[in-house]
């Protein structure tokens, strides 16, 4: 074995014993791109804004949750069920993350990414991103750009 193979297969060894959940990642992975529908909660967010030209975060408890259904990765069909009713959107399975695209006619963006790495009870991870702005800021509306942390359930 030539010096650099042996690099390269102590290196692979190594990021294999620094993943304790490799075996559990590849089924959450599979379980992930088989998914039809998904309940998801988020406990954190991050909100951004401008004061005098510079930005500024916040990160704050909260409760947000929706729900996706007909999932079709293969098609890239999806539909979000939030409290507004549901609406069709846009998903995608890439490298074992499942994305799910929202582009609003009004001129907002939002986007929700669940990783195949557990959390507990066998949710998986997730990320929901608000790209919004408006000039008036009003309690339970996002005006605001957000970010939030939380936990996908896949349903049956």
């Amino acid at each position: 074995m030539r010096s650099n193979e042996r690099f390269l297969t102590m290196g692979a060894l190594c990021v294999f014993l620094a993943s304790p959940n490799v075996a559990l990642g590849q089924s959450a992975q599979a379980r992930l791109a088989k998914a039809k529908s998904l309940k998801c909660v988020f406990q954190v967010v991050a909100t951004a804004s401008w004061t005098n030209g510079e930005p500024r975060g916040e990160i704050k408890p909260t409760t947000l949750s929706f729900a996706f259904d007909e999932i079709d990765s293969d098609e890239g069909t999806a539909r979000i069920i939030g409290a507004f009713g549901p609406s069709e959107i846009i998903v995608r399975l890439s490298t074992g993350n499942l994305h799910f695209v929202q582009a609003f006619r009004e001129g907002p963006l939002y986007t929700t990414t669940v990783f195949p790495r557990e959390t507990r009870n066998g949710n998986l991870q997730a990320v929901h991103s608000r790209h919004e702005y408006t000039e008036v800021s009003l309690p339970g509306f996002t005006s605001r750009p957000e970010q939030y942390y939380g936990e996908c359930a896949i349903g049956p």
